[in-house]
């Protein structure tokens, strides 16, 4: 009998394991330590504002949302919930609050708030920042599986909240758009490779 496809993730890391930097060339060409490929992964990433509609396989997703699963958090809490928006039905729902550039699916991230680590210097929840650090594993980790993606921020969560009702008890920090690239579209922005220096952005004490 098949596995559906939540059930397949269990298996994710055997594939991972098999399979990862199988094929990286592991001769240092530009970093003194390590290899290049994680740095060409953070590189080669960027925002993509249109998607094709060829569908996202599964065993892509599961690895994806696997790297999600391995993300730390705050005391271990482990408080993130992904929610994986891919049927017709859900994509037409969400699109009715955001359009998310048409992509063929959408990991909300969110949090239950309440099962989050709270420091007790000052109050600070660290939900979203758990969610964050969540968020970048999927990124990261869409981009190393060939897919474009999109980090969405501008949006109402309450909307998301009434379209989509399984999210209602959880705060939703995030949407990510994941898929392949529209032809002649989707491209980086001029801003993608604008970045600060190192000396503007770090301080050594």
């Amino acid at each position: 009998m098949k596995m559906n496809f939540l059930s397949r993730i269990s298996d994710t890391s055997k594939i991972m394991n098999r399979a990862a930097f199988a094929d990286v060339d592991h001769k240092i060409t530009k970093y003194k330590y390590g290899s290049d490929a994680f740095m060409r992964i953070l590189e080669s990433r960027y925002s993509c504002h249109s998607f094709d509609s060829v569908p996202v396989s599964d065993s892509k997703l599961s690895m994806i949302l696997e790297a999600g699963r391995m993300a730390p958090s705050a005391k271990n809490m482990q408080p993130t919930r992904i929610f994986v928006v891919k049927s017709e039905e859900a994509l037409a729902q969400l699109h009715k609050v955001h359009n998310c550039y048409g992509a063929p699916v959408v990991l909300i991230v969110a949090c239950r708030n309440e099962e989050a680590w709270v420091r007790e210097s000052d109050g600070v929840n660290a939900a979203k920042t758990d969610a964050s650090i969540v968020l970048t594993h999927l990124m990261l980790t869409a981009t190393d599986a060939g897919l474009a993606n999109m980090w969405i921020w501008d949006f109402d969560p309450s909307k998301v909240r009434e379209v989509l009702p399984e999210t209602k008890d959880h705060g939703i920090y995030a949407l990510l758009a994941i898929g392949y690239p529209a032809k002649g579209e989707g491209k980086p922005t001029e801003l993608h490779s604008v970045r600060k220096s190192l000396e503007e952005m770090v301080k050594v004490l």
